[in-house]
């Protein structure tokens, strides 16, 4: 089968069990699953940069899944059962694992105990902090509106590709964007990504009840700042001499970084755009 093909059909089908999930599972479940998928990421992460240099992934994950329910808001459970009570003591094990992570640095064998600490932080700010919003928008705007987010952001990935991959068929080489950091992304491809992201998000009116006007610049946006969450994880890539973060994925999709680059920035921008 044609790798652009299977590209294709790969990211729809996992397109598809994602509108399922978000659609047909209940909030809570959601809610965790987005908290779990942020693990994996931040995880990955790390992994990518302790190929270069030193990290604590245990230490950085853990205080990534504090901050985010630090910042969380009351989940609704069974009864007997209240998340709001275990909640209360995320700002405790947050300050916890904070302490610990400097006393490690003191009795752990390290060469670099601030590159240590800098790189665990690091992890930390770059994912749960930037996707607290994305988390809390099933909450706040409801499972519908982190769909409508996810499919702008990720429908102008794919617009970006097939403009890019058209563009260079028809007309030879693309405009470069960053050919330092990455050699595929091209200006040809930022305006497919705008068009496409454009496009979904004014289909999604509806469902929204945006105005036209609100769509297009949501829509541009989604793929401005996507775009721009890519090439930041291109850059830690290339500087760790890593192409994808996992391969787990088939048709070259990577892993759970590799899917959620663009996805990184773009909620924490759109998120106060939401309101109506």
């Amino acid at each position: 089968m044609n790798p652009v093909a299977k590209r294709t059909i790969t990211a729809l089908t996992t397109a598809t069990f994602v509108v399922i999930a978000l659609l047909y599972l209940p909030l809570t479940v959601v809610q965790i699953a987005l908290v779990a998928l942020v693990a994996l990421v931040q995880l990955e992460f790390l992994q990518i940069v302790s190929k270069k240099h030193e990290t604590m992934p245990f230490i950085g994950i853990a205080l990534g899944v504090a901050l985010m329910a630090t910042s969380f808001y009351p989940i609704k459970m069974p009864p007997g059962f209240s998340m709001s009570r275990l909640l209360r003591f995320a700002p405790i094990a947050f300050c916890a694992l904070f302490i610990f992570m400097w006393i490690r640095t003191l009795f752990g064998r390290f060469r670099s105990p601030l590159t240590a600490v800098g790189t665990t932080l690091l992890s930390v700010i770059y994912i749960p902090l930037m996707l607290l919003s994305f988390c809390k928008i099933p909450a706040v705007y409801g499972v519908k509106m982190l769909l409508f987010v996810v499919a702008i952001i990720k429908i102008s990935d794919m617009g970006g590709f097939a403009f890019g991959l058209g563009s260079k068929k028809i007309f030879g080489d693309n405009h470069k964007m960053c050919p330092t950091i990455s050699p595929n992304k091209s200006w040809e491809g930022m305006f497919g990504s705008v068009f496409a992201s454009c496009l979904i998000s004014c289909l999604f009116i509806p469902m929204t009840g945006f105005g036209l006007g609100k769509s297009l610049l949501l829509g541009a946006i989604a793929a401005i700042v996507g775009t721009f969450g890519d090439l930041v994880e291109s850059r830690f890539k290339r500087e760790c001499e890593v192409k994808d973060s996992a391969t787990f994925m088939p048709a070259g999709l990577g892993g759970f970084l590799d899917m959620f680059d663009s996805l990184i920035f773009a909620p924490a921008v759109l998120f106060p755009l939401l309101a109506k």
